[in-house]
């Protein structure tokens, strides 16, 4: 008998829970369809550490490359970023919840490009 079971709770399969709107989602698909390189964060002092140790490795590197910093947190929702700051290299998260140094983003960077 089913009387004093537990209820089942309904998993949403939207990166928000499901309280998305249309508007929203497609701002976040776009956002998603840019290929670069793209630190995500809140503006906090990891995530500006994390973006000059990025900026830095680019110059080593010799990428002329602009680097975007995403604050807005539906935009690092859409990216399945829990924890951040994040680093995203052409559409693919490749670091997140820790600070790189500029040669551990210069390697990373390195790595992602030559895959491609």
């Amino acid at each position: 008998m089913g009387l004093f079971s537990k209820k089942k709770e309904e998993t949403k399969s939207s990166c928000c829970g499901g309280s998305c709107t249309p508007k929203t989602m497609e701002k976040a698909e776009v956002v998603n369809a840019a290929a670069g390189i793209k630190v995500l964060g809140s503006g906090c002092a990891k995530c500006n550490a994390l973006e000059t140790a990025v900026r830095a490795a680019l110059t080593e590197l010799g990428i002329d490359t602009s680097v975007e910093h995403v604050t807005d947190f539906t935009q690092i929702a859409a990216y399945g970023v829990i924890t951040t700051p994040a680093l995203v290299v052409d559409k693919r998260v490749v670091s997140y919840g820790k600070v790189l140094g500029k040669d551990e983003a210069k390697a990373i960077i390195q790595k992602v490009r030559a895959s491609m």
